[in-house]
């Protein structure tokens, strides 16, 4: 086959960013021709007129449009697989795919197609008022991103988006990263059929399992107020006595305020990571939204580290066994710092289930989240719809 991915990078290397590398790498490994359109957003909105650009572009993306239809003329593609396409390539780009019979394929990363920020978070909490209200607007009314530029860019391009049906009409299957994921789409009115769940992975083979306990408790993600790691800066001043690492980009690159026994990493490399996990008892993921699926969770899991994470979104199906639903890691209230605090002390006293439960989440994240098993569902799915459309095609013809 012959595969178009299309992603617009963010300012900052990304997790997305990561899945794309990955899917590329991948998808040539099992013998297909991959073609890029690919945009960055890094420095292009630094500017005055790159910020005015960004605005317009994300609702309407003339040269996208243009880009996309060059690759589509130039090339005899089998399937389009859509990641990011804000702002530089706009969804205003999916049309032209339908009309070309060329079958899209869209990877769900967060929950933007529902929520201008993609986070459904509001003020520190979970937010689902656009869920509900079925429009977009609460992004302007709440300024959800903190300036009114920006809210009402973000709500503009997703209520374009939606006026034209960009996504409904053009898009042939949508690929989730979790159940809940799903679901929160089809309660927004997106078909079921469409819908299909497939999760990040890690190759396990490449990581050995560590079995001793570690001396530390491990934070692995940006520095931001919605992954909540100012709750967990609390409970280190709460227990002076225990050793926190916490390694990821600084908001703003401004360093925050921490005790003596929070050792902050910065943005390290993946040695360093792996090395920071191996060091850890347990990993800790506060976060305040409800995230999409992070790959800390199943990166820890791989080093045989269980993880503590809140009762919210998908946390607490990704932290239960297939086989017996027991759960290979812990929940604590979401936004409850008091609540967090219980859950840490009470894994950091008992080594010995933290070595129990990393086990066995090492033993269930190798069955569900394996690179072989993903990338097999994968290329399953891509295959798939692309024999739908030639089917779809044939009968058109005859």
């Amino acid at each position: 086959m012959h595969l178009l991915i299309v992603h617009n990078d963010y300012g900052i290397y990304s997790g997305e960013e990561a899945a794309v590398d990955r899917m590329i790498d991948n998808a040539q490994r099992c013998g297909h021709t991959v073609s890029l359109l690919r945009r960055t957003s890094a420095g292009r909105r630094d500017s005055l007129w790159g910020k005015v650009r960004g605005f317009l572009s994300g609702i309407y993306s003339p040269s996208g449009r243009r880009e996309m239809r060059r690759m589509l003329r130039s090339h005899r593609l089998d399937v389009v697989v859509i990641h990011n396409l804000y702002p530089f390539i706009s969804p205003a780009v999916l049309p032209l795919c339908r009309r070309a019979g060329i079958p899209v394929v869209m990877t769900v990363h967060n929950y933007r197609l529902i929520c201008p920020t993609g986070l459904f978070l509001r003020n520190g909490l979970p937010c689902e008022h656009c869920l509900q209200k079925g429009n977009e607007w609460g992004c302007v009314r709440y300024n959800c991103e903190h300036s009114r530029f920006r809210s009402l860019g973000y709500a503009l391009r997703n209520r374009a988006a939606r006026r034209h049906r960009y996504y409904r009409d053009n898009v042939t299957a949508y690929c989730c990263l979790t159940d809940f994921q799903k679901e929160k789409l089809i309660a927004a009115g997106y078909d079921r059929e469409r819908m299909y769940i497939v999760p990040n992975y890690i190759d396990f083979s490449l990581i050995p399992a560590v079995s001793a306990p570690g001396d530390c408790i491990a934070y692995v993600g940006r520095l931001s107020p919605e992954k909540g790691y100012d709750m967990l800066v609390e409970v280190a001043r709460r227990h002076r006595d225990i050793r926190f690492c916490f390694a990821g980009d600084f908001r703003d690159g401004k360093k925050p305020s921490v005790p003596e026994n929070v050792e902050l990493l910065g943005a390290v490399g993946a040695e360093q990571v792996e090395r920071l996990y191996r060091q850890a008892r347990f990993v800790v993921i506060p976060s305040r939204c409800y995230e999409g699926f992070p790959s800390v969770l199943i990166e820890a899991a791989a080093h045989a580290r269980c993880c503590i994470a809140p009762d919210h979104g998908a946390f607490p199906d990704l932290l239960k066994s297939e086989a017996d639903g027991s759960r290979y890691g812990l929940l604590f209230h979401a936004n409850d710092a008091d609540d967090l605090e219980r859950q840490i002390v009470s894994l950091w006293n008992d080594p010995e289930r933290c070595q129990e439960m990393g086990l066995k989440a090492r033993a269930n994240c190798e069955k569900r989240f394996s690179k072989t098993r993903v990338v097999a569902e994968w290329d399953g799915i891509l295959r798939a719809v692309v024999e739908q459309q030639h089917h779809t095609q044939t009968l058109h013809n005859v």
